[in-house]
Order: C-alpha cells, then structure tokens, then sequence
C-alpha cells in the first residue's frame, strides 16, 4: 500500500525511567526522524518519565490520559510510543486514547515494507511482519487499523483483517520454506564468489551514515549503475557489490550492508540474517559513523552488538568518520582531536576517501600478502593452482620460467609453496 495522499499526523511519545534522562530525549529525535522517512507529519512530541513501567499500559494510567489529550490538542489520529509494547498493552491503549498505537517495532517494519526492492527483501519484511502480527489479532486492533489505516499498515497489514490465525501459520512456514531456498542459492553465490581470490570488504554502520554514498565513491566499475542512495533511514536494504581498486593497485571488493539502529527489532535481525551475515564474510569491515550525529558514540555501539550476535565480532575493522564536509572547521578539528586515528571523510567531496582506503590496505596486507612465485614453462596444474589460489597481477617470462606477482592469502601462499615444492 503507499502511502497516504494525506500526510498521516502523529504524536510521538518517548518512554524511559527517570534515571534514563538525555538517552530518551535522543530516542525521541531519532524516532522523529523514522516517522518522517514513514511518510508522517509529526504534530507533537510528548515525553514520560516514569519511575518503573507499567505491565497493563507502560506509562501508568495518568500518563495515559496526558497522551489522549496531547493527541486530540494537535490533531493526530496516530500515536506512536519509542518502545515496544505488548499485544495486551497495546490494546489497552488504542481503547483509553481513541487512537490508533504504533510502537517503535511496527514503525521500523512499515519502513523496510517500503524500502524492500528484492523479492527476498520483500519476503523478509513480510516474514517479519506477519510474526509481529499474529499475537495482535484482537478484535479492539482490527477495528483501528481498518478505521485508520495509513502508517503501519503497509504490505500484508491490508489483509489482516482477511487472515484468519491459521492462515497466518501456513504462510509464515511458506514464507521460510521460500526464504531458506533462497539463502541456499546465496550460499552457493557465496562460495563461488569466495573461491575467487579477491579480498572482501563489508561497508556496515548505523542507518543513514552514507554507506551507500561512500561505496559510489569506491567504486572503479563506470559500467554499473550507482548503488541507490538517499539522505533516509533506510534508504537502501539490499546488499550490493562492487570493485574497488586499492591505493597500491590491487583490487578487492566492497559490499554495502542494510544499516543498523538501536533496538533494531528482533524479528527483522532473525529475517535479515542472511543478508546481514554477509558482513561475517569480509577480510576487513569499514565501519561507517555520522560525524554530524550528536549521539554517534552511542550508534556505534549499537552496531557493535549486531556484528558480535552475527559472530562477526573479531573481523578486523577500520573505523572512519563520513559527513565531514557538512561540519564546522573548529568542530572538525575537536573532534580529529578525539578520535585522532579515525580518518575523516567525505565521500561527496571525496576528502579522506585515499586514508581510509590506505588503512583497509594495510589490514589486508595482513592476511593478504604480495608475493612472486617463478615456475617452470609447461607447470600447467601449478599455474592453474596460482590462478585459483591467487590474484595473479602479472607475468614476467624469463629463459625457461615465468615470475608470477600476485596478490594471495597467507594459508594459500603456503598450499602453493608445498605444491610447488612437490612438483621441484
């Protein structure tokens, strides 16, 4: 479903403990910007501190009653709280503020059911949603979506009111029997592309850091369509490749990954794995962070946590800084100041894009080494062995041998060495 001519109006209401204090405040302003990338107009923010949550409305039945009088002053029809909230909860709020209640989980998946481009993307969004969905079939959730309708409605939330539970079952389980199909085709990708002796780099970061922006930056292939990027959470969700040629000539390539965010949802990591797992492939990560985002620090250790749940954790990583072009001289030094080893890059203007591609050369050079093997003429399974095993960047002939330079791993170098030497 697209999204409505109208601009759905929506209160936003951040949650947190009173001990929490600023942490909410940045939620809330990020959570603004994921109702705007949903297509909503925010008409009010509301902020509750509470002491302990509440298990039948979160926010304790007072708090309650502020949220449907701010809805009704600033005519929003939708209120969408920053946290996740139970079915029963949930229910309990659309019936005591004559409002339509969407959690920070519905919204994320609203967003990926317009982003998906791929129809794997599509089935893992869909996935995600309907496991999100089926505790929800109330009969008091039902009504307001088919009233409402608008944000967090997207995809098959126009047929819920169609499905009954078992349906929902039977296509859950279609959905995976398609999804674990597709990700045996993605592994089969995977080893041919491994097999092919070319370094891997992961581009991963927080949601809108310019992942995509930085890989068109990278890219040496004028051949293939730049990689869709935009200045939205989640522009882009699907992984794309692309070669990149590094500072000493040598070539690898780059994979740009769907970004993170805090509390990304449960259900979208356990759909996405497939595509996320990509980054648990690389010989090195370029983790991306926004130079302009206050709470970066923050992003970046949200990021951390997806990578160590992916078991991607001890992948070398060079860390850089993007967006730099849009800071102020004297904020740009203070923070080279703190974060002297991070370079500072722009990947519009193309500043630091040569530092951080020297770093992710010197981490491959660990494992990557530049090496010469000379061979007899006529060593034909050897030279196929130097070709499957190495990234060969030259031949030199010389009397009755030829020098092979190439570009190979440590644990291949060393197969071709005791190839080499049974062959003598």
């Amino acid at each position: 479903m697209e999204l409505t001519k109208v601009a759905e109006r929506v209160l936003l209401v951040g949650v947190g403990l009173k001990s929490e204090g600023r942490a909410v405040d940045d939620s809330l302003a990020e959570l603004q910007g994921l109702a705007e990338t949903a297509g909503a107009v925010v008409a009010g923010k509301l902020r509750q501190s509470v002491a302990r949550y509440h298990p039948g409305t979160l926010i304790g039945s007072g708090k309650v009653r502020e949220v449907a009088v701010a809805a009704k002053n600033c005519r929003a029809r939708t209120v969408i709280f920053d946290a996740e909230l139970s079915p029963a909860q949930q229910k309990t709020l659309e019936k005591e503020t004559d409002s339509k209640i969407i959690d920070r989980t519905r919204l994320i998946l609203d967003i990926f059911a317009k982003r998906a481009k791929t129809s794997e993307g599509r089935l893992q969004v869909e996935l995600a949603q309907l496991s999100y969905m089926l505790p929800r079939l109330t009969g008091a959730w039902r009504s307001f979506s088919q009233q409402v309708g608008g944000i967090g409605t997207r995809g098959p939330g126009e047929r819920k009111l169609e499905y009954e539970r078992r349906h929902i079952q039977s296509r859950i389980l279609h959905l995976q029997k398609d999804l674990e199909r597709i990700a045996s085709r993605r592994q089969v990708q995977r080893e041919r592309r491994l097999s092919v002796p070319v370094p891997l780099i992961a581009i991963v970061g927080y949601t809108n850091v310019g992942k995509s922006t930085l890989l068109n930056a990278l890219t040496e292939d004028s051949s293939k369509p730049g990689v869709y990027a935009d200045d939205k959470l989640f522009a882009t969700l699907d992984p794309t490749t692309r070669r990149v040629r590094l500072p000493d000539g040598t070539r690898a390539v780059a994979t740009d990954t769907v970004g993170f965010i805090q509390r990304l949802p449960t259900a979208l990591v356990a759909a996405f794995r497939s595509t996320l797992e990509e980054a648990s492939l690389a010989d090195c990560m370029l983790i991306v962070t926004d130079a302009t985002a206050p709470d970066f620090a923050a992003q970046d250790a949200a990021v951390d946590a997806v990578l160590e749940d992916l078991g991607a954790g001890s992948i070398p990583r060079v860390r850089i800084f993007n967006k730099t072009d849009l800071l102020e001289d004297a904020a740009r030094r203070e923070l080279k100041r703190s974060y002297p080893d991070r370079p500072m890059v722009s990947a519009v203007t193309g500043v630091g894009l040569g530092e951080a591609l020297a770093r992710v050369q010197e981490i491959l050079g660990r494992r990557w080494l530049l090496r010469e093997l000379d061979l007899p003429h006529g060593a034909g399974s050897l030279v196929s062995a130097v070709y499957t095993c190495g990234q060969v960047l030259s031949e030199r002939h010389f009397g009755t041998k030829v020098r092979y330079r190439m570009r190979v791993t440590t644990e291949n170098w060393e197969r071709l060495r005791a190839l080499a030497t049974r062959l003598a």
